[in-house]
């Protein structure tokens, strides 16, 4: 197996996925929730984030464009979808629900917006598209598929570590940092939207 495909495909994914960029993003939406709780959720954020690479790694874009969907109408949903998310950051939303709720009736962020758009947003299917694409046949889809798994466990391994975090920073350091990456994370789902906007041509690129 080349060794420039295993380099380039664990660089790009890397970089889109952001393992580390994504530690206090966790921290922040899982805060207050037990170590056991943190622990099902990262597995299900990263093991539902593997089969969406799957998915499009098998399929590509020709399963957004059976449902009628394009790239760029995937980036703009995606934004906003979590704008709504970073407004619930700002304004301390989610933490209100907490304590109006049990741990049983909280909302799950696994699925959303862990798994999609944080871990497989469009920046990643778009790279594992691409890459898959220039590797094709079952070896280079292999390389891919097995470097984003690596990374994936990668991931999981910073998450499990988020509850001494959150012990090290405090609840007042926890605030002040989930207000700023609310702040980030609307610039992030801004961002996504005007990709997609970008791409149907009416902003430049």
């Amino acid at each position: 197996m080349d060794s420039a495909i295993l380099i380039t495909s664990f660089v790009t994914m890397f970089v889109v996925i952001d393992p580390i960029g994504l530690l206090p993003l966790f921290v922040a939406l899982t805060q207050g929730q037990t170590q056991s709780a943190r622990v099902k959720i990262a597995i299900r954020a990263c093991g539902i984030a593997m089969l969406v690479f799957l998915a499009f790694a098998l399929f590509g874009e020709a399963l957004l464009n059976f449902v009628g969907i394009s790239m760029p109408a995937f980036r703009i949903a995606g934004g906003i979808l979590l704008f709504i998310t970073a407004l619930d950051m700002l304004f301390e939303r989610r933490t209100k629900r907490r304590e109006d709720k049990t741990e049983e009736e909280e909302g799950d962020p696994s699925v959303f917006p862990l798994a999609i758009p944080l871990i497989s947003g469009p920046g990643g299917i778009a790279s594992i598209i691409l890459l898959t694409g220039q590797n094709p046949g079952w070896d280079g889809m292999a390389a891919v598929l097995g470097v984003t798994a690596l990374i994936l466990v990668g991931t999981f391994v910073l998450f499990l570590a988020a509850g001494l975090l959150e012990r090290a920073m405090g609840r007042t350091a926890i605030l002040v940092v989930t207000r700023l990456l609310g702040m980030l994370l609307a610039a992030l789902s801004v961002q996504f939207v005007l990709d997609g906007i970008a791409a149907y041509g009416f902003l430049p690129g």
